[in-house]
């Protein structure tokens, strides 16, 4: 029998996706209860649709920490359930983001840690800000490499727009938060075999239950490898391990204690060169890395979090976290067509490492009561971290300023030299410290107000390992943000919301001296929106418009080349809209678009020695146009089919709006058969019919010298089973 629509059912004030296998709570602790109903309790058991939709009646703390609802957020908030990923075949949480969020899209490479994203006309990890479980790790010279796999998440909460009053700086563009898999107290155990193109393999467990009457578990392990698509050195590999216990101590108080291991060797894969502006078929598969090259990421998060809720209208949350990242790379990591001897010249060979440890403490307390006789609840909380980074590179070595050529079909990749290898160059040691609070006040039945505010005063000490010389730097930023929500009727919402946001104008913990006398950039939104939930859950819509402005951008003075000041600024005006339908037992639509103008209005540069004003150009590598669309058909008793339509639009590498790439559509395809009521056979194929497409590019005096290509047409046949 297919899959009923999803209802919402109340547990504790959660809402809860019906179909499927439902985990029954029994005779569990109350707050035990909470963490066992979730997104992710839906089995394989049963044919019909993938569970899907907006999710709007979904408890998420993406968007505020007072756990509303997207109905009661005046916001535009994307939940997605992990299993719903998992089931279109999106093992990566860019996947899963890009292709099922609205106007989201990825410029993820080995650089910045194939995880960065756009946002409403915003790119990269500085202002699309990553969490885990809602604990970000600050960014360490523009990279960001945890997490990557989709294996133990429960759910995805991406809030688009302004989010620095929630989480800091570096969220102009919004907020990408990854919920794992929680201890369960009544017992799953599930896994997942995986064979495909270019000898592709993966292999996933997932276990959770009680020990006793008061400790729950959940251990998940994911573990993932392949030839690649390119050749030579594109194979990639990759494990993620996360553990966790629950000590439910009473009915009132949780402690829960975690551990997240993620163990990365992505393909050594920086771009394939533009000949006379475009791919040759002859070359699409060419890697013109060197045979030694070599990238590895190990990231470990170990955090202790406690709930207690001494009464019905008090909640103290804590959380305190180790969070660790291990980074190398080894590579010759630009490429570019040489006309002139036919023959691809290759530049940038650098080795770098990365140590980072963040240490951290976050506690927040909710009371639920009345002001002026009106419900109200409100937040109050702090923040604090301590972040030590060591950047080790080849910087200032003779051999990463080497350039070498080779023929651009049959070559030699030759080794990595000698005398290019790194050595210390700078440590920094950041002190971050913040204080925020939301406060929720209802006034009536039909109409709430939200309001939230948080300062944070970040303090960065950096010495150049070389010299010995250092420099130390303060920060001080408020951010805030006012939304009203009026609910004409129990499922339908509609609401306006001003925001303020700040982004750094680098990598916070790694600012260079250069950027030293800087102040933070920052943005204010003004977002409107509708939402709402009709046919008893078979139809969920969400319609917004905004505008952002961003200030403080780094530009050149004019009449002086060399010298910068933070004059400049970028806009966005955008109008986003998703719908979710399932009107008929066997069908189900999931769409959504993305529409936007996007500019720099204030923006100058130096170009040669002189002053360029590029004031009307779109930002880099921000597409105007994105879209997606899902459409599922149970077509007979324990089959499923499905298609996924991905578009994203034209694109610069370039300032100047000269080096352009092309808009694409990628298709993807699924066919699942459920063998048994605890096993599912799935066959996928991606980029059904071959797109060559371009993630991100790179440009030279407005020319594109290479595209990093995305995936070509590939397939994938998975076996999943519960026990």
């Amino acid at each position: 029998m297919p899959v009923p629509p999803p209802h919402a059912h109340p547990v504790r004030g959660r809402a809860l996706l019906g179909g499927g296998l439902i985990l029954l709570a029994g005779a569990m602790p109350a707050a035990a209860q909470e963490s066992a109903v979730t997104l992710d309790t839906l089995s394989v058991a049963g044919s019909g649709l993938a569970p899907a939709g907006l999710n709007l009646r979904t408890v998420d703390r993406g968007a505020s920490r007072l756990g509303l609802t997207p109905l009661e957020t005046p916001a535009s908030v994307d939940v997605i359930a992990g299993e719903t990923a998992r089931l279109r075949g999106q093992t990566t949480v860019a996947e899963a983001v890009t292709q099922n969020a609205t106007g989201i899209t990825t410029i993820g490479t080995p650089g910045n840690g194939n995880g960065a994203f756009t946002a409403r006309g915003f790119a990269g990890v500085n202002s699309i800000q990553q969490l885990y479980d809602g604990t970000r790790l600050y960014v360490g010279a523009g990279t960001v490499t945890f997490p990557f796999d989709t294996w133990n998440i429960e759910r995805i909460e991406v809030l688009r727009g302004p989010a620095s009053v929630l989480y800091g700086d570096g969220a102009i563009g919004g907020v990408v938060n990854v919920v794992t898999k929680k201890p369960v107290f009544t017992p799953i155990n599930a896994a997942r075999a995986v064979v495909g193109s270019d000898g592709t393999t993966r292999l996933a467990l997932d276990s959770g239950g009680p020990i006793g009457d008061a400790v729950a578990y959940r251990f998940n392990i994911s573990g993932n490898r392949s030839e690649g698509w390119m050749s030579p050195e594109g194979d990639f590999r990759n494990l993620a391990v996360s553990g966790a216990l629950t000590l439910q101590a009473s009915p009132d108080l949780a402690v829960t204690l975690s551990h997240d291991l993620g163990y990365q060797e992505p393909a050594r894969y920086w771009g394939t060169p533009l000949v006379n502006g475009r791919i040759l078929d002859a070359i699409r598969f060419n890697n013109y890395n060197t045979r030694d090259s070599k990238i590895t990421w190990t990231d470990n998060w170990t955090q202790l979090k406690t709930e207690w809720s001494p009464s019905a209208d008090v909640t103290v949350r804590n959380t305190a976290y180790r969070l660790q990242s291990r980074r190398h790379w080894l590579d010759v990591e630009q490429y570019a067509f040489n006309r002139g001897t036919g023959r691809i010249d290759r530049s940038a060979y650098t080795e770098i490492y990365h140590q980072q440890e963040q240490v951290g403490n976050r506690l927040d307390a909710t009371f639920r009561g009345t002001l002026f006789g009106l419900r109200n609840e409100v937040l109050v909380g702090f923040d604090v971290n301590h972040i030590a980074f060591t950047h080790t590179n080849n910087f200032s070595t003779a051999g990463s300023n080497l350039t070498t050529s080779v023929d651009p079909f049959t070559y030699d990749p030759g080794l990595f030299p000698a005398n290019g290898r790194a050595s210390p160059a700078y440590a920094t040691s950041t002190d971050q410290a913040s204080v925020f609070a939301e406060n929720r006040l209802i006034l009536t039945d039909q109409v709430s107000l939200l309001a939230g505010a948080r300062f944070d005063a970040p303090s960065l000490h950096r010495q150049d390992l070389q010299t010995g010389a250092t420099f130390d730097r303060d920060f001080q930023a408020l951010s805030y943000r006012f939304g009203a929500v009026y609910n004409p009727t129990p499922e339908l919402a509609l609401y306006a919301q001003y925001a303020t946001a700040t982004d750094p104008v680098g990598s916070l913990i790694t600012l260079s001296q250069s950027l030293a006398n800087f102040k933070l950039s920052t943005g204010e939104q003004v977002e409107l929106g509708a939402k709402g939930v009709a046919w008893d859950g078979r139809v969920e819509w969400t319609l917004a418009g905004y505008r952002i402005v961003k200030d403080n951008l780094v530009s050149t003075v004019p009449g002086q080349p060399n010298v910068s000041t933070q004059v400049g600024r970028q806009s966005s005006l955008g109008v986003e809209a998703a719908v979710s339908l399932h009107l008929f037992d066997a069908w189900r639509v999931d769409a959504n678009l993305a529409l936007l103008h996007a500019q720099y209005d204030s923006f100058n540069q130096s170009v040669n020695g002189a002053v360029v004003s590029y004031a009307g150009r779109q930002p880099i590598e921000v597409p105007e146009r994105v879209g997606n669309l899902w459409l599922n058909w149970a077509f007979a008793p324990s089959w499923e089919a499905r298609i996924g339509l991905q578009y994203v639009g034209e694109t610069y590498s370039d300032f100047g709006n000269q080096a352009r790439r092309p808009d694409y559509t990628l298709v993807n395809a699924g066919l699942d058969y459920q063998v048994t009521p605890a096993s599912r056979l799935s066959l996928r194929a991606y980029n059904l019919f071959d797109e060559v497409y371009a993630i991100r590019g790179s440009a030279v005096n407005g020319v594109g010298t290479s595209w990093l290509l995305g995936r070509p047409r590939s397939v994938e046949v998975a076996y999943n089973v519960t026990f």
